[in-house]
């Protein structure tokens, strides 16, 4: 069994020499975003147990900004809030993957 129902990782790596990476598309502010959403909606407490986290490259940079959530291991990439949005109704609610920003 799972500890949290759903685990969201969000890359938030920031290269250093000016190499593309997912902290040059706001990745920062997204999971910030979702974070603060995900709260504010109720579906990150005990019950739902919805977690919000920060990780470095994920190596997908080409793909970039990603997420993955876990238990599922589904990959995303995202343009806007939207999206994150929609992440959230779609996948973190309702347990449905959004398969156009799926990679």
């Amino acid at each position: 069994m799972n500890y949290f129902d759903k685990h969201v990782f969000f890359c938030t790596n920031q290269r250093a020499n000016g190499e593309d990476c997912c902290n040059n598309h706001g990745a920062q502010k997204a999971r910030d975003y979702v974070k603060n959403k995900v709260k504010e909606l109720g579906i990150s407490d005990r019950k739902n147990k919805i977690r919000i986290n920060s990780a470095g490259c994920m190596d997908r940079c080409d793909d970039g900004p990603v997420i993955v959530i876990y238990p599922e291991g589904t990959w995303y990439t995202f343009v806007d809030e939207s999206d994150l949005d929609e992440i959230i109704e779609e996948h973190l609610k309702n347990g449905r993957i959004v398969e156009r920003l799926k990679i």
